[in-house]
């Protein structure tokens, strides 16, 4: 099965709380019971009845109580947006902070990531891929004996060994209890007293206590007494409740509630809910407008609309990275979804929502190439169920495949910088799977989606798929005279003849890119790539000033526009060429700042290359057992990008180098102790370890003194007379 993959971080990824969780002494407990007593347990009840808050309880306690029993951490997969059941498998390696960029399939990254792990993994939302989740769940516990799963959804997953805990609403003291806290939540000055006590009684009983309905009339209290809204409610209650004959009375309870908040609602605040249901996950007040306003809702007026709603409830605001974003609980999306449908407008709104994460990832790739590179990684981040979203309904028809080719390919900057290869090369091979030679008026978005898809699959270590795609995206470019697209093509065979260790075709290749780049009027991330790529390519065929030369320009062209992602490449190479004239302190500087940049960017593959060099330094430096702690560290990233070194024996020479220096200084017992400790070591632990000033270090890792001097033989060798990497 190989080396272990790197841990990510040992106490997990469970959200802060943002209100008091109220009342479920009982369930809590008994959910700690059916967890000792089996690897499977799910919680199952109607939507809205509180199955998310009370298995993030008992992860919480279970986080705090049983470290033990869960060392590597407990961690949350929230899959209600996931509607593709093949991003499913990828959903869960991102809620594990797995970042593979590799053509291994993801179930086969998760399990091996899992089976030497003893951890808690909370499942929340999966009732839309049921099947899906319950055939991958089954065959990570069969192959993970230390792995736990607590699920939450509507049914159980009907699998062998699973406890289900049914979820009814809570008791009426814990009912109460939850009105009013969330009533002074909304309005501190709102007290129980003898005068609306039976009302707020009675409102918790014609609720059926279900959480999320108390929690929307939590909401009303802040402009109506108890008594109004019970008074409302019940003038109401005979036409909303609904539902079949025969059915459960909280599942009519809750479209009560969901119902009677509607009807309370104005007819735009109505109109408003009904076109933010076609949103997933978060959004932003810019989104809401361009896709939700109209002649029927002026945009001048959403602003207040959205107020309304927050102010009922009906939507969450939230503090993100990328800004203060909204959502809507699933429940009442799917509510104002039925109602969208009703009004026949589900369509035109669908149109909008793509045209506008169009649009989006269309200014973020402009605006990648700026001062703002991170912030743009924040967002599409946070915007990635939309995105999905988006790509979904231009693949759904086949007259807009063009716009799906479009998207994918103008996400290159996520795919290929932000560590999301795989889910990358989903949607480009989605997006071409119609097969069309002919030139058409579209033809340009098809061959950008190509030469993404060889740029992702270069990255990935698939040589062959990579060829294909960049062929055709050639030929294609020459048939229909697209200059800009024909240069991508000639940079990427560049760059797979790099990886692939024919340096003289490289060379030939980046620079014949370069010149079609030029000619083209083309400058952006790519092309200074492009740039660098052949600085790596003369560095390693022994041309060290003109590789300086190459990169040194980039580095200042970064610097006067702000881009940082490329730049880490560009210093990189900077570091190679201090480390072989012995500049040992220079490599280090240029090194710190490459694996800083790369970490922020999620960027596996410019990291991993960072720290094999880093580590050479460190053994130049005199500390062969940071060296070897360094290349343990290194190992099992290596897993999580594909070849090792993508097998290339220019890539590989400093690692060689430092393994025979380090080892011979330190001993093979010793070497093989301190790479076993850099294996264990979180991402987050290796990147603060990489940062550290070798003085802040003092004695070297594992107990073992620094050594005095430098090593022999600080040059670099060429990847010609380098061994091969070891598989």
């Amino acid at each position: 099965m190989g080396q272990r993959p790197l841990r990510s971080t040992a106490g997990g990824n469970l959200p802060s709380e943002l209100s008091r969780f109220i009342g479920r002494g009982g369930e809590l407990a008994e959910l700690g019971r059916l967890l000792e007593c089996s690897r499977l347990v799910t919680v199952t009840g109607v939507g809205g009845v509180g199955k998310s808050r009370l298995v993030l309880a008992a992860a919480r306690g279970a986080a705090e109580g049983a470290q033990e029993r869960y060392c590597d951490g407990v961690w949350l997969a929230e899959l209600a947006t996931v509607l593709d059941p093949a991003l499913l498998e990828l959903a869960l390696a991102e809620a594990l902070r797995l970042t593979d960029h590799t053509t291994r399939p993801p179930r086969t990254v998760l399990a091996e990531h899992l089976s030497g792990r003893r951890l808690l993994l909370v499942l929340d939302g999966y009732e839309q891929l049921v099947d899906e989740c319950a055939d991958l769940v089954r065959e990570l516990l069969r192959r993970c004996p230390g792995l736990h799963v607590l699920a939450a959804g509507r049914r159980p997953l009907a699998l062998e060994g699973e406890l289900a805990l049914p979820l009814s609403p809570p008791v009426p003291e814990e009912a109460l209890a939850l009105l009013t806290a969330r009533a002074c939540a909304a309005d501190p000055t709102f007290v129980v007293t003898e005068d609306n006590r039976a009302a707020l009684v009675e409102l918790c009983a014609r609720l059926d206590g279900i959480p999320l309905a108390l929690e929307l009339a939590a909401g009303r209290l802040r402009t109506l007494s108890p008594a109004q809204v019970l008074t409302r409610l019940e003038d109401r209650f005979a036409l909303l409740t609904g539902g079949a004959r025969g059915g459960l009375d909280r599942h009519r309870a809750l479209r009560t509630a969901i119902g009677w908040s509607h009807e309370l609602c104005t007819p735009a605040e109505r109109l408003l809910w009904a076109r933010l249901s076609v949103f997933a996950g978060q959004f932003d007040l810019d989104a809401v407008e361009y896709v939700c306003a109209g002649p029927d809702l002026p945009v001048e007026e959403v602003l207040d609309l959205v107020g309304e709603l927050l102010a009922q409830s009906l939507l969450v605001r939230e503090e993100t990275p990328a800004g203060v974003r909204f959502r809507m609980l699933e429940t009442v999306r799917a509510y104002g979804a039925g109602w969208l449908e009703s009004l026949g407008d589900a369509g035109r709104l669908r149109r909008r929502h793509r045209d506008w994460y169009v649009g989006l990832a269309t200014w973020c790739e402009l605006d990648w190439f700026s001062p703002r590179q991170h912030e743009v990684a924040a967002l599409v981040e946070a915007e990635l169920p939309n995105l999905r979203l988006a790509l979904e309904c231009c693949l759904d028809e086949p007259d807009e495949a063009h716009l799906g080719q479009y998207l994918a390919g103008t996400l290159w900057f996520y795919w290929a910088g932000c560590g999301r290869l795989t889910e990358g090369r989903h949607w480009l091979e989605r997006a071409l799977e119609p097969v069309d030679r002919t030139v058409s008026e579209y033809e340009s978005s098809r061959l950008k989606a190509l030469w993404v898809l060889g740029y992702v699959a270069a990255l990935q270590g698939d040589a062959a798929a990579s060829m294909s795609a960049l062929y055709e995206c050639r030929d294609g470019a020459a048939q229909s005279g697209n200059a800009v697209a024909a240069a991508y093509a000639v940079h990427r065979l560049g760059c797979l003849a790099l990886v692939s260790d024919d340096m003289a075709r490289a060379r030939e290749l980046l620079g014949r890119a370069l010149e079609q780049y030029r000619a083209a009027g083309e400058l952006n991330s790519n092309v200074l790539m492009c740039q660098v790529e052949l600085g790596m390519a003369l560095a390693f065929l022994g041309d060290l000033p003109g590789a300086l030369a190459l990169c040194g320009e980039v580095r200042e062209i970064c610097e006067e526009r702000g881009e940082r992602w490329t730049k880490a490449y560009a210093l990189y190479v900077l570091a190679y060429a201090a480390l072989d004239a012995g500049r040992t302190r220079e490599a280090r500087l240029l090194l710190t700042e490459c694996v800083a940049i790369n970490h922020v960017f999620h960027d596996l593959v410019g990291l991993v290359l960072a720290l094999e060099l880093l580590a050479l330094v460190t053994v130049a430096e005199g500390d062969p057992a940071e060296a070897a702690v360094l290349q343990g560290a290194a190992e099992p990233m290596w897993d999580g990008v594909g070849l090792r070194l993508f097998g290339s024996g220019y890539f590989n020479a400093p690692r060689l180098m430092c393994r025979e220096q380090a080892g011979e200084l330190l001993g093979a017992e010793r070497y093989a102790a301190c790479g076993a400790e850099g294996r264990e070591l979180s991402r987050e632990a290796l990147v603060g370890r990489a940062l550290r000033d070798p003085e802040e270090r003092g004695g070297g890792a594992g107990g073992v003194p620094r050594q005095a001097g430098r090593p022999r033989g600080s040059r670099v060798p060429r990847g010609a007379a380098a061994e091969q990497p070891q598989p």
